[in-house]
């Protein structure tokens, strides 16, 4: 059978790009979330971005264990992933092409500079150091490239005594400051459930390619892009370090993080309460006077709300927090979290169900207005659901053309069509293990 005779292999092959980034290529080192996820952003509008793999180093989500039909804990990582398979990759590298490039051979990196040659930008996260190794400095770049725009993503930056620091989301996220005020009260720092700066970091990323592609719009000129992982996490402290620089209250102190609680004004019922099946919650946030009314009305008026000692203002409710807490747990168990948010959201209390993947994905009705999620098929996954971007325009489109390449998927292309080397030569290259 044909490509023409194939709809799903025609489907795949590189095209055009439309949205406002056609017509600028991208060759991308980036790996991981904190690179791919702003390489991502600009390939759902339109930048052609050329995924520069290898063979003997797959990018971590190809291997993590996070697979459509499967579930596994990350210490039940497979030690011989298949590399098309992995979900989190899909997700990461939508709207991208894929080539494999061995960078320990001298042709492999021959076939790197041409590449960049062809591109007016080029992006990587790794750690300070290796694209030295490979001599792909900014000035070798600008020769290649005139006038290149080198975008380049680190946990610490790439200058002072640390940067040469190796780094993931958890490391960053310890070191910006965010693990030390997160956690319960009176106990120690608490980690996150994932790596939450690989994707805060990585929008700092993409807007800073997209400063850099207008600046050099207006005036022609390149330059180089250094963006800083702990230095993003530390923009994300406004208030807490506010508070401790001017109002000399310290970080860590009895009582605090407080959880779900608020500390910065007098705000009670404020935190989760538990729904009527287990581990199912809801939230609830009172401000003032007015919403505790309209709370009391929907919980039919009972008797403890009147008490005048213990809950007749936000103030007295608010040093009776534990007593409110109880009182309100018993109402919200009777109900399931998404029946107490309608019924509180529509007396204008604000609440919300603590949903999880699935409600997000099935059973949200305002996602599914939105179209939040959207599907892509993938010749080894299958149709698989895809994030989009949280923002609508009135003329912008996001092009979902494609989910994330296969291992080398458009090496034929890349090497052929833009490169325009021979098909003889891209066997060779294959069969030789350098491409």
């Amino acid at each position: 059978m044909t490509a023409a005779e194939n709809p799903s292999e025609v489907d795949r092959r590189p095209r055009a790009r439309v949205g406002p980034l056609s017509g600028i290529r991208i060759a991308d080192f980036c790996w991981m979330g904190v690179g791919a996820v702003a390489t991502r952003m600009l390939a759902d509008f339109g930048a052609e971005v050329v995924k520069i793999e290898a063979h003997d180093r797959l990018d971590m989500p190809r291997r993590l264990p996070i697979y459509k039909g499967e579930a596994r804990s990350y210490g039940e990582e497979d030690p011989n992933p298949d590399p098309n398979k992995g979900g989190l990759f899909n997700n990461y590298s939508r709207n991208k092409l894929g080539v494999t490039i061995n960078m320990k051979t001298e042709r492999g990196q021959q076939l790197v500079r041409q590449l960049i040659a062809a591109s007016s930008v080029v992006t990587e996260n790794f750690a300070p150091g290796v694209m030295e190794k490979w001599g792909l400095t900014y000035e070798e770049l600008d020769r290649l490239s005139p006038e290149v725009i080198y975008g380049r993503m680190s946990g610490f930056g790439h200058d002072g005594p640390h940067h040469k620091y190796k780094s993931y989301g958890p490391v960053v996220q310890a070191v910006s400051g965010i693990s030390f005020i997160s956690g319960l009260p009176d106990r120690e720092p608490s980690g996150w459930g994932l790596s939450y700066m690989d994707n805060q970091a990585a929008y700092y990323n993409s807007a800073a390619l997209l400063m850099a592609v207008l600046h050099r719009n207006a005036t022609g000129r390149g330059q180089e892009i250094d963006v800083s992982a702990v230095e993003a996490g530390i923009n994300l402290l406004g208030p807490d370090l506010l508070n401790a620089s001017v109002n000399g209250v310290p970080t860590r102190r009895p009582g605090y993080p407080a959880g779900n609680r608020l500390l910065g004004q007098p705000a009670a019922p404020h935190g989760v309460y538990p729904g009527s099946a287990e581990d199912t919650w809801v939230a609830v946030a009172v401000f003032d006077d007015e919403q505790w009314t309209r709370l009391v009305t929907v919980l039919g008026d009972p008797e403890w709300a009147r008490s005048p000692q213990q809950f007749a203002d936000q103030r007295s409710r608010f040093a009776h927090q534990d007593e409110l807490d109880e009182h309100l747990s018993r109402w919200t168990a009777q109900r399931t979290p998404h029946e107490t948010m309608e019924l509180l959201q529509s007396a204008g209390v604000p609440a919300g169900a603590v949903q999880n993947a699935r409600d997000l994905t099935e059973t949200d009705p305002q996602i599914a207005h939105r179209g939040t999620f959207f599907e892509l098929d993938h010749p080894v996954i299958g149709v698989a659901k895809f994030e989009g971007t949280p923002i609508r325009f009135t003329e912008t489109v996001q092009e979902n053309w494609r989910s994330a390449p296969l291992l080398g998927e458009d090496n034929d292309h890349v090497f052929g069509e833009i490169l325009g080397l021979e098909p003889d030569e891209i066997a060779q290259l294959t069969e030789a293990g350098v491409i």
